[in-house]
């Protein structure tokens, strides 16, 4: 490769397999250990590259291809590569002023820009849920804040005021969208969670953007309890509604169809609204999803799950397809607000659908361990809030048994009035 010019730097290109590459100045008038590194991505930067006095090898990015010619970036390299030849260390330095000026906003950004790298099994919509927590409540509280100076008091106040809604917001989204951020323990809880991973991945060895992470030891506020399970009379309600709003022709078939499915199988909102004709056999009863929050699953659908499915009319690659165009039904949200006011279930979320899916299934009995393998769910604890809903059954049981021996205890003329057979004493 003969010495860097605008000719050679137009040349390269990035690597099939993902690897960055790195061509290197040589020829006559070449700079040893000035370069460019392109990236996976297409963008190119200058750099050097020298050895410490301690006999370790750095590289500095100098700037831009396209910002920098050649010619001005070889200049500015020789200027650093004779700050090496004093001794200095212009990278470590660099990183140094880096650290100093760096403030929580600026850490957060660098974190959802180059945190997916470093985590790549993390799903796209829990960075984008990570993204809301950081834009909403961690800016907003700690965001001019300098990352480095950070403290495990700073930590424990951002917890409380985000629970004390200090972050509270009514803030203007789309055109005529709005998002309502509220506070709350829960909210303060899973804030803290994201901000203290966000700093743990600073704090990495191979980053040392902070010295350590202050979150560390602090303890999570635990939120109130929001499962909500509906009764048989709430469901007949509901049912009652759905009709009713369908045949007024206030309610797409979309939406009804979506809500009927989502009690019927026990998934998430997710799963069902993207749900595409190739993931169902009709035949087997499963529901085949290629990937969900807990990654790809198989899910055993009900009888009344696959009439419903079996009679849906086919438009298009989507089960329940939007009113124009190939996308799929999205107004879910709006819709359900709708449909719970005429059944009178106020404040009732989408996800308690779910919930009480799992209610009904454990006071049938079933152990939570099938319970949690009908609704996918990895671990065994994330089931686990359905146990206290188990003791139903068995207070039944109990009840029944009780009010036996209480009767074969009572007077002969009490057990009389309460037409109550009498237990069996057991003996020939």
């Amino acid at each position: 490769m003969p010495k860097l010019s605008k000719r050679t730097v137009d040349a390269i290109r990035p690597d099939p397999n993902g690897r960055e590459v790195f061509v290197w100045d040589t020829g006559d008038g070449a700079l040893k250990g000035f370069g460019v590194r392109m990236m996976p991505s297409g963008i190119a930067s200058y750099l050097v590259q020298y050895r410490t006095k301690e006999g370790g090898t750095r590289r500095l990015a100098i700037g831009k291809v396209g910002v920098l010619t050649p010619d001005e970036a070889r200049t500015l390299a020789g200027e650093k590569l004779k700050e090496v030849a004093k001794g200095g260390d212009p990278s470590a330095e660099r990183h140094r002023v880096r650290r100093e000026a760096l403030t929580i906003a600026g850490l957060a950004d660098l974190y959802l820009a180059e945190g997916p790298a470093a985590k790549p099994n993390k799903k796209a919509s829990s960075w984008a849920t990570d993204r809301s927590n950081i834009e909403r409540h961690m800016k907003a509280l700690l965001g001019r804040k300098l990352a480095a100076s950070l403290t495990h008091d700073d930590v424990v106040r951002f917890q409380r005021d985000v629970a004390a809604g200090k972050s509270k917001a009514d803030i203007k989204t789309k055109k005529r969208g709005r998002a309502i951020v509220d506070g709350g323990p829960g909210t303060a809880a899973r804030s803290l969670a994201v901000l203290g991973a966000m700093l743990e991945w600073a704090a990495h060895p191979d980053r040392k953007l902070i010295p350590a992470n202050p979150a560390r030891g602090v303890k999570l506020l635990k939120g109130g309890k929001r499962e909500r399970f509906l009764s048989e009379a709430e469901l007949a309600g509901l049912a009652e509604a759905l009709a009713e709003m369908e045949a007024e022709r206030r309610l797409s078939p979309s939406a009804a169809t979506a809500i009927r499915l989502l009690l019927l199988s026990g998934c998430r909102k997710s799963e069902i609204l993207s749900l595409r004709w190739e993931w169902v056999d009709i035949e087997r009863g499963l529901l085949r999803l290629p990937d969900s929050k807990t990654g790809a699953k198989v899910v055993p659908l009900a009888a009344a799950a696959v009439k419903l499915l079996a009679e849906l009319p086919r438009r298009g690659a989507y089960v329940l397809p939007a009113a124009k165009g190939a996308a799929h039904y999205t107004g879910l949200q709006k819709d359900w607000e709708r449909v719970r006011a005429r059944a009178g279930l106020a404040g009732t979320r989408i996800h308690d659908l779910r919930h009480s899916f799992a209610s009904f299934a454990v006071a049938d009995g079933n152990s939570l361990y099938l319970i949690g393998k009908v609704l996918g769910h990895k671990q065994a604890r994330t089931t686990e809030i359905y146990a206290h809903l188990a003791d139903d059954p068995i207070r039944a049981v109990a009840d029944r048994t009780a009010a036996r021996i209480a009767a074969a205890m009572s007077p002969a003329a009490e057990r009389d009035q309460a037409n109550v057979v009498p237990l069996r004493s057991g003996r020939p």
